[in-house]
């Protein structure tokens, strides 16, 4: 069982009913953040890029938790020069195992940099996750991207059951592209997330819902900030 939490915008935590903890890009800072919400303790945080509404979090968990913490090569680089311990550094296509969940990079279409005092520092590629619990079911989490034809392989190699798709336009894919994403990677539910932060992000769970009808397969998982939910 896993518990799942949107912190709203892109920021997730993940807790299997073992109590290990997973953040992915954590934003405290985000409008959509439940201000009633703690985080007791964290075992690993995953990164999908370098952008400070899916970073700038970390440094601060990092030092009060200690977790393990998962990100493309250059960003590991760039967190371990800040002082952040326990940094995997990996590329697409590699696997790391992070306590009981393991954590497998793939591609994603967005930019990726890091703002620091005025300049922007190149971060790699940007990323997406498929993670794996221990009961072998596995959730994709996109990150920030547009759809593209290779979420065809994740499919093929990885089987995810539930997907975390962006939906908010402007930034990431709209509901047009995450229902053709939902067609190629047959998840049975998505989670849309990125979308309702600021009133550029325009994308709605109900169109996306909408665009897939009935018979599509795949469920519209609309999550609450804060509100917990068990898959």
């Amino acid at each position: 069982m896993l518990d799942i939490t949107w912190l709203g915008h892109g920021s997730f935590h993940l807790r299997l009913d073992t109590g290990e903890v997973l953040l992915v890009d954590p934003w405290f800072d985000n409008p959509k953040f439940p201000k009633d919400f703690s985080v007791q303790k964290i075992d690993g945080i995953l990164i999908t890029h370098g952008h400070f509404d899916h970073i700038s979090s970390v440094q601060e968990l990092a030092g009060r938790h200690s977790p393990t913490v998962a990100a493309i090569h250059e960003i590991a680089i760039w967190l371990e020069g800040k002082g952040v311990k326990n940094v995997i550094g990996m590329n697409k296509g590699g696997t790391a195992r992070i306590g009981r969940f393991t954590a497998t990079m793939t591609h994603a279409l967005h930019s990726s940099s890091i703002l620091e005092d005025g300049k922007l520092i190149y971060a790699g590629e940007a990323a997406g996750y498929v993670i794996g619990l221990p009961d072998g079911r596995r959730a994709y989490f996109a990150g920030d991207t547009t759809v593209f034809g290779d979420m065809a392989l994740i499919a093929e190699l990885y089987q995810p059951e539930l997907a975390f798709l962006p939906i908010g336009d402007l930034y990431t894919m709209s509901p047009r592209e995450a229902a053709l994403a939902c067609r190629l990677l047959r998840p049975k539910k998505v989670i849309p997330m990125h979308w309702g932060t600021f009133p550029a992000l325009t994308g709605r769970p109900e169109q996306l819902s909408e665009l897939l009808g009935d018979g599509a397969g795949t469920e519209v998982w609309r999550l609450e900030p804060g509100k917990t939910v068990n898959w």
